[in-house]
């Protein structure tokens, strides 16, 4: 009988973005849509971190060297790696994921896992939720994702896998073997290349060839690898879902192309910092009470300076403002600036609840609030930098 079957089944969704690196250049580039997209650098030297669709019915895939997928696809476009812009995409993705449930446990930037066992009453049954999840992502972000339902989080994976892109596979409970068993073995989490070779001389081509085998044999030749096997190609897989501790803190940095020393630039990037890590913080319904700036120099060397507030703030202003008195502090306009950021730390929620003060500074704060969470909309809807705060004057 199935660990996983039966009235108390676990309900587990995957969800994997479906070539997100790629799908995010062609977002913010709508002239490369059809055209085959490689991701990860420009130079013979880069690898493939990414590849469209169109790509890779070219053979490209990610981990290949650039200069082979030049070969393969000389006319691909090769783009270099945005890691920041691809990370606030996914915190928006995963601000999804946590309106349905506190037990989400990211793999990359582009997938995780969310135990959605308690949420049926709120928000019905595991495929209805992974499908409202991938329509939010559609209208929220404009890319696709595939997701897999399962009573594990192993066979929740596979299936994410196998309609993409843009996909949706169910396997209900109790049908988890009878679901892996003509699948072929390279799809099973922990068989890679040197152990589908031993497997190929036992004559094992399909899971469902892995799971008939004596689990003794399986033991016999791979030792705790081959229970391990066992318990995988029957779909037996307990381990829970486990979401990331608590955030402590939210920041960004820049490293810069040239080293900096004009201080009209250096506080010019400090603002588009700070404007960063106030989106974040309203974002995810969090304000902080200490803020720090983070310089690093031309020579490596680096200073840290933090100050913390009487109140806690997501206003990119005030933000700022403090960012400005611990630069200060700093050698930066004196010592060239290779790098720089900003934290926010000290972290409440947004909605706690605060006695009102007698001049009205707390209803005031609610209005700037207000206000930046309305140009973080127009963001999120035109995309990042549709409105930003007015440069600085000197």
């Amino acid at each position: 009988m199935n660990r996983n079957s039966g009235p108390r089944a676990r309900v587990i969704i995957h969800v994997d973005m479906d070539a997100f690196y790629a799908s995010v250049e062609i977002l913010d580039n709508p002239g490369l849509r059809g055209r085959p997209v490689v991701v990860g650098g420009t130079s013979d030297r880069s690898v493939v971190s990414a590849a469209s669709y169109e790509a890779r019915k070219y053979g490209i895939h990610s981990a290949m060297a650039t200069v082979k997928a030049r070969r393969l696809c000389p006319r691909a476009v090769f783009l270099p790696v945005r890691m920041d812009r691809y990370r606030e995409v996914s915190d928006r993705i995963m601000a999804i994921f946590h309106r349905f449930t506190p037990l989400v446990e990211p793999i990359s930037l582009d997938e995780a896992f969310l135990d959605v066992t308690g949420s049926n009453a709120l928000f019905g049954d595991g495929p209805g939720i992974a499908a409202e999840i991938r329509k939010l992502i559609r209208e929220e972000t404009g890319l696709t994702a595939s997701a897999g339902v399962a009573t594990s989080k192993l066979v929740a994976k596979i299936a994410s896998d196998l309609q993409k892109p843009d996909g949706l596979t169910v396997v209900e409970a109790g049908r988890e073997r009878e679901f892996l068993a003509g699948l072929p073995i390279g799809k099973l989490w922990g068989a890679g290349r040197k152990t589908m070779e031993a497997l190929a001389l036992l004559s094992v081509e399909t899971i469902g060839d892995l799971a008939a085998l004596d689990p003794d044999i399986l033991s016999a030749r791979f030792g705790l690898h081959g229970s391990h096997l066992h318990l995988a190609a029957n779909g037996i897989d307990n381990r829970p879902v486990v979401p990331l501790r608590e955030v402590k803190s939210i920041g960004h940095e820049e490293t810069f192309s040239e080293d900096l020393i004009d201080l009209t630039v250096i506080r010019r990037e400090l603002l588009a910092l700070a404007a960063r890590v106030g989106e974040r913080l309203r974002r995810h319904g969090l304000q902080g009470q200490t803020i720090t700036v983070k310089i690093k120099y031309h020579d490596f060397s680096s200073s840290t300076r933090s100050l913390t507030l009487a109140e806690p703030t997501s206003d990119t202003g005030e933000i700022f403002q403090r960012a400005l008195e611990l630069l200060g502090k700093t050698e930066a306009g004196r010592k060239p600036l290779r790098l720089a950021g900003i934290s926010v730390s000290n972290l409440t929620s947004s909605n706690s609840c605060r006695q009102q003060d007698l001049f009205g500074k707390t209803r005031m704060r609610e209005k700037t609030r207000s206000l930046y969470e309305a140009v973080d909309q127009i963001n999120k809807k035109f995309g990042r930098g549709t409105v930003n705060p007015a440069t600085l004057k000197k």
